[in-house]
C-alpha cells in the first residue's frame, strides 16, 4: 500500500448518466490516485455507456465495462474480477468524493498492516427541506468508533483486500441487500474491519417524495425476493399491528383510543429527531414545520415497505403456481 499504483477502484453504474460526470470528476482530484477505475455498466438504457468511454478515452485508468443487465452484486463482481491490483476500492454512481477519501482509506489500511477490510463515512447531501426532512427519516445517525464517529459501514466508501471478495464469495447477483449480505459474511467469516472517519463520500438523496416514494418500494420488493423481511418489514408490520387493537376500540369504543398509536407514531419521528441532533439547536430539534416533514416521509416510506412487500409476494406466487402447474403437465 505504498505507491498510488496498488488500489482499483470498482463502480457499478445504471442509468447515471447525469451523475456519472460528477462522481468521476472527484475521482480524478483525489490525493491518492487508484491505479485504475473500473466502471462496469449494468444494462444502461440512457447515455451512461457514452458519458463513460468518453471519458475513458482520455484517461487511461479508466476502464468500463458492460456487464449487460447485471444487478449491481453482479456488475461489482465483474468488477473485481477483472481488477488488476490486490486492494480493491468500492463506491457507488450517485456520490461525490472527498478529494482525500482513498488517501484516508489507504492510511487507515496502511497504519494497521493486519486489517482486512476499512470502512469509510458517507453524508447525505442536504440542498432542500426536503432532503433535510429525508435525511432525518432514514439516513443512519452516525456511531462511534475508536478514532471518531462514523456513518456506515457502506459499501460506497470501503477499501478491502481482493482476498476478501474471494474468501466470502463475491456479492449475491441481487437488486438490492447485496451490499448488506456482502458485509454480514465479512463480519461472520472473522476478518479483520478498520474505520476510516474522514474518509467520506456525499450521497445524492432522492430529491421528492415521489422519487423517495419508488425507491423505497423497489427496496422493498428486492429484499423480499432476497428473503430480508426479517431484518426492515417485520419490524415495520409489527408496529402497525400492535397500532390496530387500539384503532378498533378507537372505532367501536371511544375515540380517545385513537391517542395511542399515534402518540406511538409521534413518539417514532420524534426519535428519529433527536438520534440526529448532533451539536443542533432546542430551536432545530422542536422545529414543527421539521417534525410534519418527517412524520410524512415515515409514512411515505411505510407504505413503500407494504406496497413492495406485496408486489414481491404476488410474484413468489405466481412463480409457485406456474411450479405446480409445470409439474403436473
Amino acid at each position: 500500500m505504498k505507491t498510488s499504483r496498488s488500489v482499483s477502484l470498482v463502480i457499478p453504474v445504471r442509468n447515471e448518466e447525469q451523475s456519472l460526470p460528477s462522481l468521476i470528476e472527484s475521482i480524478k482530484q483525489q490525493t491518492f490516485e487508484p491505479a485504475e477505475i473500473i466502471i462496469v455498466d449494468g444494462g444502461s438504457v440512457d447515455g451512461t455507456v457514452c458519458v463513460a468511454k468518453e471519458i475513458a478515452g482520455r484517461d487511461p485508468r479508466f476502464r468500463v465495462v458492460e456487464a449487460g443487465p447485471a444487478t449491481p452484486g453482479r456488475g461489482r463482481n465483474v468488477g473485481v474480477a477483472a481488477a488488476r491490483y490486490d486492494w480493491i476500492a468500492f463506491t457507488d454512481a450517485g456520490v461525490r468524493l472527498e478529494p482525500d477519501w482513498l488517501d484516508e482509506l489507504v492510511k487507515t489500511a496502511s497504519a494497521n498492516p493486519d486489517l482486512d477490510v476499512v470502512y469509510g463515512n458517507y453524508e447525505p447531501v442536504i440542498s432542500s427541506f426536503f432532503e433535510r426532512c429525508a435525511a432525518i427519516a432514514y439516513v443512519p445517525p452516525k456511531q462511534p468508533k475508536v478514532n471518531g464517529a462514523i456513518r456506515g459501514p457502506s459499501t460506497a466508501s470501503c477499501l478491502m483486500k481482493k482476498e476478501v471478495w474471494a474468501r466470502v464469495g463475491g456479492f449475491p447477483d441481487l437488486r438490492a441487500a447485496e451490499d448488506l449480505i456482502f458485509m454480514e459474511r465479512i463480519e461472520k467469516a472473522g476478518l479483520r474491519i478498520g474505520w476510516a472517519p474522514q474518509a467520506t463520500v456525499w450521497w445524492s438523496l432522492q430529491p421528492s417524495f415521489k422519487k423517495t416514494f419508488k425507491k423505497f418500494a423497489l427496496y422493498s420488493y428486492h429484499n423480499v425476493l432476497a428473503g430480508r423481511q426479517k431484518y426492515w418489514h417485520y419490524g415495520v408490520a409489527r408496529q402497525y399491528l400492535i397500532a390496530i387493537p387500539f384503532l378498533l376500540l378507537g372505532i367501536f369504543h371511544n375515540a380517545w383510543w385513537f391517542c395511542i398509536p399515534i402518540a406511538g407514531f409521534l413518539l417514532r419521528v420524534a426519535r428519529s429527531i433527536w438520534r440526529h441532533k448532533e451539536d443542533r439547536s432546542v430551536a432545530w430539534l422542536l422545529n414543527p414545520l421539521q417534525f410534519a416533514g418527517v412524520a410524512t416521509v415515515i409514512l411515505a416510506i411505510d407504505l413503500a415497505t407494504f406496497i413492495g412487500w406485496v408486489k414481491a409476494l404476488q410474484e413468489r406466487w405466481a412463480m409457485a403456481s406456474e411450479g405446480e402447474a409445470q409439474k403436473g403437465a
